[in-house]
């Protein structure tokens, strides 16, 4: 018996949001520190309207997922990210090179 090609991608992405669920609420989400951030010293950009739209690697404790996000303010070195699981929204720095922008 074979898989349900027709399916296959909401089944994969429903295992995926469960699998999120669960690592959220193992561990705390980790973000960069004032230090490696340096707010006083570089640049600051702020989107108002916050639409630009990003895949992210994030990590739950030690545990790294990659999240789709959006991309809510930024400095040279390192980009502030808005994401949700389930009903609850998560924000935190990543550094730049963590960030993959995502097609409009």
């Amino acid at each position: 018996m074979g898989t349900n090609r027709r399916y296959a991608d909401a089944v994969d992405r429903r295992m995926n949001e469960k699998a999120l669920v669960t690592i959220a609420r193992g561990a705390q989400l980790q973000t960069l520190t004032p230090g490696e951030l340096r707010l006083n010293e570089v640049p600051l950009t702020v989107d108002p309207k916050q639409r630009r739209k990003v895949k992210a690697w994030v990590r739950f404790g030690d545990v790294p997922v990659r999240v789709d996000a959006v991309a809510a303010r930024w400095t040279p070195d390192a980009i502030g990210i808005v994401f949700h699981i389930d009903d609850t929204e998560y924000r935190c720095w990543v550094w730049v090179g963590a960030v993959d922008e995502q097609a409009p």
